[in-house]
């Protein structure tokens, strides 16, 4: 199933070219709104008498009650703050849900390489009237599992969402396609909306940031475990080609957090994305300079004391000269 929610009909020949288009690309496209109804109030419901890592019980039918009879689930598993977070790993990239798609009058081109991703906007949460349905790459939905959907981060993939109002922050898995909303940026899981802080309130605006090999390296070094590059082919084959400076400076990086901007598999390649970047360069950031890392020439700048100051950057970057980052740290 896709993972957007709607409020209006959908005309019946929107309805036929979404079904067209699944037999082709293996994306179901049916769309759904993915927030509660007009009439539910935006405060908490939940009971007093819960906990931390309980969810609210579901809202019942009636003024209140969730969009389309979506909600959380009918038995709802305790401990759901203690579920773990998605564990990064380099996976190929899905066919059918990488090809370009429109719905409503829409057409989406998914990302199909490596590049940073940080978007910022109102992100919402879908339940369990899609519970076990089969989401876009495939897999089932599961509610109370740490996933998400996007129109157009691969699928699989691995993002950091952030809530704005409260710093909370999850690591999820984008395994299926929506919302399809131009006032949405992403749906998560029941599960990680709660972990969020918003699962009651039906949105929030969230950061998304994309998880790139090399951070996902990171996290599973720093988790005890090995990086799953084995089924990574594309990254696998760009970081087994040979360097070639051809004269590139390539300077050498402390510890701290960066900003990437890139990551070539040529020396000079990095160095020309470079000096296109100079003309319009914040000067009050630092300016990016060529480093090397696991076979791969990356753009970077930094550094930076703390994420949240990286953050602060790489939102400047995007109001200022409209170019998305990716944060790292090293």
């Amino acid at each position: 199933m896709t993972t957007s929610k709607i409020k209006k009909i959908i005309p019946a020949s929107a309805v036929l070219l979404m079904m067209f288009l699944t037999a082709c690309t293996t994306v179901d496209l049916s769309v759904r709104e993915n927030k509660k109804a007009p009439s539910e109030s935006t405060a908490s419901t939940q009971s007093p008498t819960s906990s931390a890592s309980t969810p609210p019980a579901t809202t019942a039918k009636g003024r209140g009650a969730y969009y389309q009879d979506d909600g959380p689930g009918d038995q709802v598993p305790e401990g759901l703050m203690n579920v773990p977070d998605a564990i990064p790993k380099i996976e190929p990239f899905a066919k059918g849900p990488s090809k370009p798609y429109t719905v409503l009058d829409r057409t989406y081109t998914p990302i199909t390489d490596y590049r940073p991703f940080i978007q910022r906007g109102v992100g919402s949460w879908y339940g369990k009237k899609f519970h076990g349905q089969r989401t876009a790459s495939g897999e089932i939905y599961d509610m109370y599992k740490m996933t998400a959907a996007h129109p157009i981060l691969p699928i699989p993939s691995y993002a950091r969402v952030t809530n704005i109002r409260n710093g909370k922050q999850v690591i999820v898995r984008i395994n299926d396609r929506g919302p399809f909303l131009a006032s949405r940026i992403i749906d998560l899981s029941y599960t990680a909306a709660f972990k969020l802080g918003y699962v009651n309130d039906g949105s929030a605006e969230l950061q998304v940031e994309r998880l790139l090999p090399d951070e996902i390296a990171r996290l599973t070094s720093e988790g005890g475990a090995q990086q799953t590059a084995a089924n990574a082919t594309e990254d696998d084959a760009i970081s087994r080609l040979s360097a070639n400076t051809n004269g590139t400076r390539v300077g050498q990086e402390g510890s701290g957090f960066y900003l990437q901007l890139g990551a070539y598999s040529q020396a000079q390649n990095a160095q020309a994305a470079l000096e296109r970047l100079k003309p319009t360069w914040p000067t009050d950031l630092p300016l990016p300079s060529v480093t090397q890392n696991q076979g791969l020439f990356r753009l970077h700048s930094g550094p930076f004391t703390s994420r949240e100051e990286a953050t602060k950057a790489a939102r400047q970057l995007q109001t200022s000269a409209q170019i998305n980052t990716s944060i790292v740290q090293k």
